[in-house]
């Protein structure tokens, strides 16, 4: 038996997998707000480079990874795939557990795996500056760490909740060259506006994001990059799950369930995409996107037209929602604080092709730290969703003496996070559910997809 598979450097994909291409449904198009016709390409340049909108609306199956990427994803990957020995005789399960390590990179996470791409093709492109949000500063600090891989200028609004609750994701970001502003902030219209009524406003993804589209373009030679919710961004993280595939064939396994945490969409789908399209095909396979029940956007937001960001800056995009004016509680349950699910996740609910779960934050944190406490690793808060759900699963796999391949994303180390460890440990954080009367009012008046 192996507890680690590698693979070797020869063997990272070369190629990245959209699955535009496969779905049975295809996903309806971002629309116009002012006219409520599908955008056109021209209409984001502002935006993005022009390279990385033809990956967004790409319906091709594979997209060559570039020379100049790879030579820089090779600082970490591939990265290695575990199985859980410990947890599994913790739990006395006949389920087989297996991990993908994600937290073997710089930052810690899996947001690297995008935003080298998306630097180099703003790189490219002729950008020499790039503004960003972030929520629980995992991809404030993957982009930082990639910009100043090719050396550009990196600006950063990080959720104000988040800043405060982890100084030292601020600190990654600075060493590495980026400037970190707390959000909203008085540096931007879409920010002053939240700041001024409340210099200490707890902040949201939605505000973040408002604040970096309108500093991307009010600048010169800027351009937006987000870590998550579109097309080209999930594609990028299915070097995940193609790598996952090659290791699983290594030791003759298929898995039966695969598992990750979602917040906006980027390391869920990294790893099941390639799964999923086996699903399409006739594979039978029970995929679990997992969410706070304080953000439960899969569980409970409606399938809907809605804003990215929440000064309304950007297209309306179909996906389920709980409202671009949400305004999350503060937990740690850090990068899963998103009002929206990326279009491509929510098409494939909406199919049946995953189903979501939520958990409580306490719930999550007990299996953070069972997972701490077996198999060594301390994981973050947003990792420890995906681990409740695994041993939810673990457990019914004993329940029905079933002997399950159970698969998911280690999304992340929390060697960054352990200010929340100590909330937990110090018994200070409680439970918090999204009263289902909130989300009403909050996308009452939004167009059903």
């Amino acid at each position: 038996m192996n507890k680690k598979i590698f693979l070797n450097e020869t063997d990272i994909p070369r190629e990245w997998y959209n699955i535009q291409a496969d779905l049975p449904t295809p996903v309806p198009p971002p629309l116009h707000p002012g006219t409520g016709q599908p955008i056109t390409p021209d209409m984001l340049a502002p935006i993005f480079p022009m390279n990385l909108i033809e990956q967004e609306i790409s319906q091709e199956r594979w997209i060559k990874i570039p020379h100049e990427v790879l030579e820089k994803l090779y600082m970490w990957r591939p990265s290695p795939l575990y199985r859980a020995t410990n947890l599994e005789k913790f739990l006395d399960t006949p389920a087989r557990i297996y991990y993908k390590n994600e937290g073997v990179s710089p930052p810690g996470s899996h947001k690297p795996n995008t935003a080298i791409p998306q630097v180099y093709y703003n790189k490219i492109f002729g950008i020499k500056r790039i503004s960003t949000e972030t929520g629980a500063g995992q991809w404030g600090s993957a982009l930082s760490f990639a910009c100043n891989q090719f050396d550009l200028e990196a600006k950063v609004y990080m959720v104000r909740v988040s800043y405060n609750q982890k100084p030292y994701r601020r600190v990654m970001m600075e060493t590495w060259g980026a400037k970190c502003v707390p959000s909203p902030s008085p540096e931007t219209s879409a920010g002053k506006k939240f700041f001024e009524e409340n210099p200490e406003h707890p902040g949201s993804l939605g505000i973040a994001i408002s604040e970096a589209v309108e500093d991307a373009v009010t600048s010169k030679d800027t351009r937006y990059a987000l870590g998550s919710v579109l097309n080209h961004v999930l594609m990028h993280q299915t070097i995940i799950g193609l790598e996952a595939q090659k290791q699983m064939a290594m030791i003759n396994k298929y898995p039966n369930v695969i598992i990750g945490c979602c917040g906006g969409g980027s390391n869920f789908p990294g790893l099941s995409f390639p799964y999923v399209r086996d699903k399409i095909y006739g594979r039978d396979l029970q995929v679990i996107a997992c969410e706070p029940t304080s953000c439960p956007t899969m569980t409970k937001g409606p399938y809907v037209y809605d804003f990215g960001d929440t000064a309304k800056t950007t297209p309306l995009l179909p996906m389920h929602s709980l409202g671009s004016g949400f305004i999350p509680a503060g937990i740690h349950a850090g990068g899963l604080r998103y009002h929206g699910m990326a279009p491509l996740v929510s098409r494939c609910i909406t199919d049946g092709l995953i189903e979501a779960r939520a958990f409580n934050q306490l719930e999550t944190f007990a299996a953070g730290l069972t997972w701490a406490r077996t198999e060594g690793f301390i994981p973050a808060p947003e990792t420890n969703h995906a681990i409740a759900s695994v041993i939810e699963e673990a457990k019914r796999a004993k329940e029905e003496g079933k002997e399950k391949v159970i698969l998911f994303n280690w999304s992340g180390h929390g060697i960054i996070d352990l200010a929340a460890y100590d909330a937990y440990l110090a018994g200070k954080l409680t439970d918090y559910e999204m009263p289902s009367e909130e989300i009403e009012r909050l996308v009452c008046d939004l167009k059903r997809c």
